[in-house]
């Protein structure tokens, strides 16, 4: 469920990518010099940047733990990134290796580590989709052929809306999918903010902007805006070394 074999791949490493910069800050070795610049350079605005990326990874576990402990049996990840170990249906298949997953990412080196998303139990099921996060409608088609959208599912957005600027519809995106959730699914979200460091998130963003990628204005909340979708159960935001939860 790829959609592209891996000898088609084609990697631009002129410029760098968030999946790559991201795997940089976590210790990874699947990026180039372009993103290591780029990622080094982040520092100099916020020295937490490796921090923050561990930080937002740890939360994954602990969300998709949580999730899958109390039941849930599908998950969608939209924004995956570059596979590190233990991936989300790692986690979510060791509480329940009945678990279905679909992962979705653009950056071309996702889908040429595709295969360590795809090692499944023979229980469960994975499946990876090589699409634009601004693309729900081809998202909700493809995941439908892993998973069940009659029954609950865990929609992750980690770490990626704040590349969805306002004029691409970051609302409007979670709104569609969300509203293709059924009873009792989830929203899983976790996105920067430039609360602490106005001046710095201003700079990171005319640094993104000046390589052709998008970072979201840093204002307070942008959360709040793209939560604001009918729901049931908990809700809320807060920062990452602890868990929100919210039905739908």
């Amino acid at each position: 469920m790829t959609g592209q074999e891996p000898q088609s791949i084609e990697i631009d490493t002129s410029k760098p990518h968030p999946a790559r910069m991201y795997d940089w800050f976590l210790g990874g070795k699947d990026n180039y010099p372009v993103d290591e610049q780029m990622a080094r350079q982040l520092l100099t605005l916020d020295a937490r940047g490796r921090d923050m990326a561990r930080v937002n990874r740890a939360f994954m576990h602990r969300a998709t733990r949580w999730l899958a402990e109390h039941g849930v049996r599908q998950f969608l990840d939209i924004g995956t990134g570059i596979p590190t170990e233990p991936n989300l249906h790692q986690i979510a298949q060791q509480a329940a290796p009945e678990a279905r997953v679909v992962y979705c990412d653009n950056d071309p080196i996702v889908l040429a580590h595709a295969a360590a998303l795809l090692r499944s139990t023979p229980e469960g099921a994975t499946g990876y989709i090589q699409a634009d996060a601004r693309r729900p409608e081809t998202i909700l088609a493809e995941a439908g052929k892993v998973l069940d959208f009659d029954q609950p599912i865990a929609l992750s957005l980690l770490a990626l809306l704040h590349f969805i600027d306002d004029e691409d519809g970051a609302a409007a995106l979670v709104g569609k999918l969300v509203d293709q959730l059924p009873s009792g699914s989830y929203l899983v979200l976790s996105h920067t903010t430039g609360d602490f460091n106005p001046e710095g998130a201003a700079q990171a963003r005319a640094m993104y902007k000046a390589r052709g990628m998008t970072l979201a204005p840093p204002q307070p909340r942008r959360t709040h805006g793209v939560l604001r979708r009918p729901r049931t159960g908990r809700t809320g935001s807060l920062a990452l070394g602890r868990l929100a939860s919210g039905t739908r």
